[in-house]
């Protein structure tokens, strides 16, 4: 039979049939059939497989909040841009989110990353692991859309990222001067105990400021503290780590690796006495909070505190860290993780890592209580850890001198809130491992010895104000989590931008100076802050070529002020006349462009508008010229006029105009909303010959630049 030339070739058909069709029938295939196909296509990992992704020894990165560039424009896109900005007031070291967000939709990725690491010198590593739904994310207005609130975390991440692969140093404030011609008292010796989040900020902020002689004492032999000893590599890479660092050390901080306070004679008195002016201590939380059931119990045993496993694990993952190349500690078998902080979930996700067959995260309360973010527990979670809830331990069960089980008693909560242990309700879980996250303190005697002559708190952390972070002994200062005020590394961070101003102001006043009571901390500065971008038109030059036209942004003084403030280079007044001349403006007198759709807010694309000339007379803006050149002698003000075609009218208007102190003067004669009706404008710029009259006026009259602005059309 031959072929029908209405129908395609059946090849082509199967290709046809995955197009929409206009349904006939309903489509029926066997439950049975739907599974098995299923698995074909599925994207996510089967609930029930156990083997379908290996974590052993995988240490890439799982964290959800990671964006592509793509993703990273479409989720700036949908940022409201609030003018109250809940975000920032959430965020520990103030960040101006708004800004950041504005500049990644703008594809100002630099932009975006100086302004994160002007605020936070660890900008990279709090945008990986901030717990961000309980600061800046909680606080998005955004959170009861049905999209969500903004993925702040992950834009951070994205700009620092894309920042750090640059390659581009950070440099001192270029109004400083030179090192050599600084102060003396910007040379004063400053040490800084423990190279953690809380001492990287503080260091990079003093640096900033312009002091040289700053010096980190680290105990370990790699720097970066908690980040780089307890936060898992599929969490923090140690290169942003070491990025940060580099950061740091842009500035001339120094490291000195393998020396801490109680270690070899090093206490807070020696470094006094070898003539450190001021001391930060950002040690940490060193020690493990070991309950005494353990007591005598080993690593060889299969015990392991936090404090001992996840330093271990970082060792042998974070290439670059430590030159030991120590292996990953094998735990083959059943885990069990005792504690419900992020530090945790952490071991237990590391435990997988490690070989864990089963692992268990044990905790005294319930799923309310949980005290990790919820970022932590959704991915400890699809990682198949299991969760059991209200269960005390109780005591550790030994087999042969390993550990064969643990012995947990049930937990209840009474009606007046308390948390009481059920002795009558016993669990025996078997394991082979059992990691302890049960938090951390500091109870070496030699470090505490060696805090000495400050005074310490009833949980023998030093007693400091809240505000200056200063201990009792006014040249020592502290911040993280030995101050006992810190809960994440963002906090840290932020104790210690703090602790920086309030050195400063020490310092200075030790050698006779004042500061400023309102804190003025340098911003971040690389070479491209540096770059000279002036333009020079006509003899006039502009410190950069962005400036306001004369049109509503520059409708009053205040708002020409506030941009020069921004970094603005020039501006032109908003047209202004003699008395005689002045208008009265319509409101409203801006509406949504035609071309802009239906979008309103930051995504709206045009406004059309039919406002007048200025309302305000040329006395004000003769005055507020005059105020502006005062304040910013390099940016450049034009100053915009418009009058009938009257010399005598346009060579006062020019000459008030000069004596005010403009750069040069803007000839509207252009304008066409209302002002072609009283003869100026629009009346004067369509006719060529009233133009050259005008200019030749003007240019009698005074003696600085003016183009004239006529109307094309």
């Amino acid at each position: 039979m031959s072929r029908m030339l209405s129908k395609e070739l059946p090849d082509i058909e199967n290709i046809l049939a995955l197009n929409p069709r206009v349904k006939s029938h309903a489509v029926l295939h066997s439950t049975v059939a739907k599974k098995a196909e299923k698995k074909h296509w599925k994207r996510n990992t089967e609930k029930g497989c156990d083997s379908c992704v290996n974590l052993e020894n995988n240490f890439d990165d799982i964290k959800h909040t990671t964006l592509s560039e793509r993703g990273a424009l479409r989720e700036a896109m949908r940022c409201l841009r609030c003018a109250d900005a809940p975000c920032q007031k959430s965020c520990p070291t103030n960040l101006d989110i708004k800004a950041f967000i504005t500049s990644i939709s703008n594809k100002n990725y630099y932009g975006a990353a100086r302004a994160i690491l002007s605020d936070n010198p660890l900008g990279l590593t709090c945008g990986m692991v901030c717990p961000t739904s309980d600061l800046c994310v909680g606080g998005c207005n955004l959170y009861a859309s049905e999209e969500g609130p903004i993925n702040i975390g992950g834009l951070q991440q994205f700009a620092v990222e894309v920042f750090s692969k640059m390659g581009i140093p950070q440099v001192r404030m270029p109004d400083l001067p030179p090192p050599e011609q600084m102060p003396q008292s910007y040379h004063s010796m400053i040490a800084l105990i423990g190279c953690g989040p809380a001492s990287i900020s503080c260091a990079s902020f003093l640096a900033r400021l312009g002091y040289s002689n700053i010096t980190i004492f680290e105990k370990e032999k790699y720097a970066g503290g908690l980040s780089s000893s307890e936060i898992p590599q599929f969490r923090l890479p140690y290169e942003v780590v070491q990025f940060e660092l580099d950061l740091m050390k842009d500035l001339g901080v120094k490291i000195v690796c393998g020396k801490g306070l109680g270690q070899d004679g090093m206490t807070l008195q020696s470094l006094k006495e070898q003539g450190y002016k001021a001391v930060f201590i950002g040690i940490g939380l060193p020690q493990a909070n070991r309950h005494k059931m353990f007591e005598g119990l080993t690593m060889e045993q299969g015990f392991y505190t936090s404090k001992d496993f996840l330093p271990l694990v970082a060792k042998a993952s974070k290439l670059g860290m430590c030159s030991c190349r120590s292996a990953l500690p094998r735990l083959n078998g059943s885990v069990i993780v005792l504690g419900a902080g992020d530090t945790a979930f952490d071991c237990a996700t590391s435990a997988l890592r490690c070989g864990a067959r089963r692992v268990y995260v044990v905790f005294r309360r319930g799923f309310t209580n949980i005290r990790a973010v919820p970022e932590e527990m959704d991915l400890a979670k699809e990682e198949k850890c299991e969760f059991l809830p209200f269960l005390s331990p109780r005591e550790v069960i030994l087999k042969k001198g390993l550990v064969n089980a643990m012995e947990f008693c049930r937990t209840e909560q009474t009606e007046t809130g308390e948390w009481v242990e059920d002795h009558e309700q016993i669990v025996r879980l078997k394991a082979d491992f059992i990691i302890s996250a049960f938090g951390s303190v500091l109870n070496d005697p030699k470090v505490k010895e060696a805090m000495a002559p400050i005074r310490l708190n009833r949980w023998g952390l030093p007693e400091l104000s809240v505000e200056s972070m200063q201990c009792s002994e006014p040249w020592v200062f502290a911040g993280g989590d030995v101050a006992g005020f810190a809960n994440t590394s963002v906090e840290s961070v932020n104790d210690g931008k703090q602790a920086s101003w309030h050195i400063h102001k020490y310092l200075q006043a030790v050698h006779g100076q004042t500061v400023s009571s309102e804190p003025r901390l340098p911003l971040f500065y690389s070479p491209i802050d540096t770059v000279d971008i002036s333009v020079e038109m006509c003899g006039i030059k502009f410190p950069n070529p962005f400036g306001l036209a004369s049109a509503p942004p520059t409708t009053s003084a205040t708002m020409i002020r506030r941009a020069f403030e921004q970094g603005w280079g020039f501006a032109l007044t908003k047209t202004f006349s003699l008395d005689k001349d002045l208008v009265t403006n319509v409101s409203p007198r801006i509406v949504r462009g035609i071309t802009s759709g239906p979008i309103f807010g930051p995504g709206q694309g045009s406004f059309l508008n039919i406002e007048l000339i200025s309302e305000k007379a040329a006395a004000y803006w003769c005055q507020s010229v005059s105020e502006l050149k005062a304040d910013f002698p390099h940016n450049i003000i034009i100053s915009s006029i418009m009058c009938s075609y009257n010399k005598a009218d346009w060579t006062e208007l020019a000459k008030m105009a000069e004596v005010s102190g403009a750069d040069a003067l803007e000839l509207n004669l252009s304008c066409p909303h209302g002002m072609g009706e009283r003869g100026m404008g629009l009346a004067c710029g369509q006719d060529p010959e009233l133009v050259r009259n005008i200019c030749r006026w003007v240019r009698q009259a005074v003696r600085i630049f003016f183009p004239p602005f006529p109307n094309g059309t």
